[in-house]
């Protein structure tokens, strides 16, 4: 995983978001454990006061009931926070706060408390079967790596994050699968195969530009597939194999004629042989022939003079 920070993109490209209505805000609750013991003791002492007393004193009836009521509804607000998980806390629609300490805690028992998961989340995306920028079919799929940050946000300004992110995902991706072409094949400019980095850090500042108003931060993404369609992936291998032996061949000319321009120079300074114009343009031929040929030379030998 990269510790480094996620792009951002150009104002230009942002993705319009509304503004969001509400952002968390951090509270702590009671301790768990003494109102648990403030619960038990009314419960226990309601129900001694009816067992012991109620036929003496008719009246401690319905005291130890209410103490019974007491410590059942004090009981109702008791929250237990695991480590990695956060409770927004409602009260008649209104929100309260987020708990995020971990442990026992106790909060107003008429409030509704919804569990939110902060642990870092993967989540794959489909397949998906798109142009490029030239207008080829590919097939490109990516991992988004994510986390809630802003559990307001998360529960409030959209219906479901997990879908959010999920579908706000796919969307970034198609995007930057038609933003870019699949080979630039030499060109200048970015391709999604030749500039990988580059690429992903605009997928990952899209996604994060896109999932902002959920409350959701983006670690990281990367391009998990990444081909040509079935249908033109053979045509396609087919051209890069031509053009990879277009460029061989072009380096391997280049260096038979240095080598070439190399042995003529050798030859003219160490006074080997001297060669007219006719015999050095014989030579060039017979020495490119060797060098660039892509079998080996059958060797002749020339009894006669260049002449005859």
């Amino acid at each position: 995983m990269s510790d480094s920070p996620i792009p951002t993109l150009p104002p230009a490209e942002v993705p319009a978001m509304p503004e969001p209505h509400v952002e968390e805000r951090r509270m702590a609750g009671a301790g768990g454990f003494g109102m648990l013991a403030l619960s038990l003791l009314l419960i226990v002492g309601g129900v001694l006061l009816i067992v012991f007393l109620v036929e003496s004193a008719p009246a401690t009836g319905a005291v130890g009931g209410l103490a019974i009521a007491a410590g059942l509804v004090l009981s109702i607000g008791l929250t237990a926070v695991a480590p990695g998980e956060a409770r927004v806390v409602q009260l008649f629609g209104r929100y309260l706060g987020t708990i995020r300490q971990s442990g026992f805690r106790w909060v107003n028992p008429f409030t509704n408390r919804r569990k939110i998961s902060t642990r870092i989340r993967n989540h794959e995306t489909e397949l998906a079967k798109v142009n490029d920028a030239d207008g080829n079919p590919i097939e490109i799929a990516a991992v988004v790596v994510w986390q809630v940050r802003d559990t307001a946000k998360a529960s409030f300004e959209v219906d479901d994050f997990v879908e959010f992110v999920a579908i706000q995902s796919e969307t970034a991706v198609r995007h930057i699968a038609t933003s870019y072409p699949y080979d630039n094949q030499g060109a200048p400019g970015l391709s999604l195969r030749d500039n990988a980095d580059e690429i992903t850090g605009r997928l990952s500042a899209e996604i994060a530009a896109r999932v902002e108003s959920a409350g959701v931060a983006v670690i990281e993404s990367r391009i998990t597939r990444l081909s040509y369609a079935p249908e033109i992936a053979q045509a396609m291998l087919r051209r890069q194999q031509a053009g990879a032996v277009v460029a061989a061949r072009s380096q391997i000319v280049d260096g038979a004629v240095g080598m070439v321009k190399m042995a003529l120079d050798k030859l003219s300074e160490q006074d080997v042989v001297e060669l007219d114009e006719e015999r050095k343009a014989s030579m060039v031929s017979n020495l490119l022939v060797v060098l660039c040929g892509d079998r080996d030379t059958q060797p002749v030998v020339n009894t006669g003079s260049l002449y005859s």
